[in-house]
Order: C-alpha cells, then structure tokens, then sequence
C-alpha cells in the first residue's frame, strides 16, 4: 500500500492541473449523502467508540454492514482483533456528540462508559452508545483491503431502537465536518 505523500492522488485527465482537479474532485466527493455514526469496538478489555462517515447496509441476505476505517486508527486495531463492531446511529439533534468520538476515546468499564456516554453492550461485547436512536451489533465476517482504510463487513446479530424510529438522524451535512474525498 503506497504510504500517503500530500500531494494529490491520480489518475487525472489529460490536459488538467492535477492540484485544482483534486480540489474539484473532493468537493463532488464531500457532496454525496452519508450519515455520520459512532462505530463501537473492542478486544478483550480494550474498547473504542469512532466517529465514522463511511458506513452502509452491503447485502440484505444475510444483512452485512460495511465500515471503512483508515488503517492507523485504534479501532482498526480492535475490530480485526476482536472480530465485532457495533454502529451507534444518532439523533441531529446529538451532532455536538460525534466530536467526542474523533481521538481514542477514555473508556470506563467499571461505569459502562466512553469519555463520559453511557453505553450498552448486545451479542458481541462491542460497546453501543445508549444516546443512539439505532444500533446494530455485528460479528466481522470478512475484510477488503480499501487503500488507506479497510472495508469491514459485518454480519448483523443482533438490532435495535432506543428512541422512536422517525427520530431524524445525524448525517455529515449536518456538521461542518468533512472527511475523506
């Protein structure tokens, strides 16, 4: 995997200023619809809650849920290690909460908490924010290698609700953050 340089990435059409394309390719890549959710992780006693935009239902029989997570990040470490993750779906009006969960968080285990917010776990031990509207809780079933980061698909065992289903929910346009492009 060639390691990331800062200068922009190809390929690029004939005849363009590579830095002004990437420019323009970031904007219409930012421009496309994602949620943002905490992904919850863990390995033995260790545990993690990450702010994740890239995340999505992959197949409907049986219901996989994909994540991508750069390579570096603690919860990459955790995920592979111990085979789960959850994803933590929020309510807009929560959207101050993401900005918690950008860093390795400070995890309670004795208080049932990740720097500060409550959580629960389901069937596999991976922590889910008790704040979420949704959550599922999945077993890892395989992995793809994605360049910088790693698709992980999980096979979902376990769901649910903890506030009303027509709670609106957290997406990226609903923040000033942006990542990726």
């Amino acid at each position: 995997m060639p390691e990331p340089t800062g200068q922009p990435v190809g390929p690029f059409p004939a005849g363009v200023d590579p830095e002004d394309y990437d420019r323009l390719r970031r904007r219409v890549l930012w421009s496309m619809p994602s949620g943002l959710y905490v992904v919850g992780s863990r390995a033995g006693d260790r545990q993690n809650g990450m702010t994740c935009n890239w995340a999505t239902q992959v197949a409907t029989n049986p219901k996989l849920v994909g994540v991508s997570v750069e390579r570096g990040a603690l919860t990459h470490e955790l995920v592979e290690a111990g085979g789960a993750f959850s994803l933590s779906v929020l309510a807009r009006e929560d959207r101050a909460l993401v900005r918690r969960f950008v860093k390795p968080v400070e995890a309670d285990p004795d208080a049932r908490t990740l720097n500060g917010f409550a959580y629960t776990t389901a069937v596999t031990g991976a922590p889910i924010l008790e704040a979420a509207v949704a959550w599922v809780d999945c077993r890892l079933d395989r992995t793809l290698d994605a360049g910088s980061h790693t698709l992980f698909v999980g096979e979902v065992v376990a769901a649910g609700f903890q506030r009303p289903e027509d709670t609106p929910v957290l997406r990226m346009e609903d923040t000033r953050m942006s990542y990726g492009g």
